[in-house]
């Protein structure tokens, strides 16, 4: 279990960094990008292990990715979506929109539907899936966003006793 954790931080940690990249992130926030998509991506795999579902466990996962990134922006000097964006990245369900596009790419041929009827089912299940965690992830990384639009995490004292 140990070894499947460590390989999927490495990977999503890859992954973010990559992204960083191509988003043009500086260096500093590229180590950002990667670190907060290993977390959340491994975050995300330990709950699923757990037997929470994989929507519930995106939205909290992302939720995490955008309250980490609006702290480390602070540390390393930089807006949180340069690293925020890169590091949610690595959650895209990639794999159920393209099972829905081959579906729907099928569906064009009515021998296909006439041999596979449970084709719209799939193709159904496959897009409501996909853009439920794309919802998930917009929201996710929204939340922190919205909580801390007018404050800067400066001026918030978590710990103020009056």
């Amino acid at each position: 279990m140990i070894v499947n954790i460590l390989i999927d931080f490495s990977l999503a940690f890859c992954v973010g960094y990559c992204w960083g990249i191509l988003f043009g992130t500086p260096f500093k926030g590229l180590w950002m990008a990667g670190l907060l998509g290993g977390f959340g991506h491994c975050l995300r795999f330990i709950e699923l292990q757990l037997g929470l579902g994989l929507i519930p466990s995106t939205l909290i996962a992302s939720v995490t990715i955008g309250l980490l990134g609006i702290y480390c922006s602070h540390k390393v000097h930089n807006p949180p979506v340069v690293f925020t964006m890169p590091a949610c990245i690595t959650m895209i369900p990639g794999l159920f929109a393209y099972r829905s596009m081959l579906g729907f790419i099928k569906l064009s041929d009515q021998a296909t539907l006439d041999r596979d009827p449970k084709i719209l089912q799939e193709i159904s299940h496959n897009a409501v899936l996909t853009f439920s965690l794309l919802f998930a992830l917009a929201v996710g990384i929204s939340i922190s966003a919205l909580l801390f639009r007018n404050k800067s995490l400066k001026d918030i004292h978590f710990f103020d006793v009056k």
